[in-house]
């Protein structure tokens, strides 16, 4: 999934607009709950370097939170990364590519979406 396809599926899904917090920087944007405000996505550009990665070029990551058990095991994926500036324990960072996988990023999504609405989610996903 493309940032773009992101955004979409963030504002069909939960009915939520992204926002440009930050005058300096209008390529991050966050998506957060309409009644508490917290957080469950921010969407960014960066240097690939900052992920480890090789090269100059800017590429476009999304932080989630996730459960630090469901973390660990994604960090070993191809485009899965300890958090960028973020709590690496409850989130991580997802690379923006034609390789993230739809369905990965979806449930991520879902998931940080229901964990930054009560703490709590009901049920959780086979990442298999």
């Amino acid at each position: 999934m493309n940032r773009k396809e992101v955004e979409n599926y963030i504002f069909e899904t939960y009915g939520v607009k992204k926002e440009s917090p930050w005058e300096d920087d209008p390529e991050s944007v966050i998506f957060r709950h309409r009644l508490n405000r917290k957080w469950f996505a921010l969407i960014m550009r960066i240097p690939q370097k900052r992920l480890g990665l090789s090269g100059e070029e800017q590429v476009d990551v999304m932080n989630v939170k996730c459960y630090p058990e469901l973390i660990e095991s994604l960090r070993f994926s191809e485009g899965f990364f300890p958090a960028y500036h973020m709590n690496k324990t409850h989130w991580i960072t997802v690379l923006l590519d034609e390789n993230a996988d739809e369905e990965k990023v979806k449930a991520l999504l879902d998931i940080s979406y229901e964990l930054t609405m009560n703490g709590k989610i009901k049920q959780t996903r086979d990442f298999r």
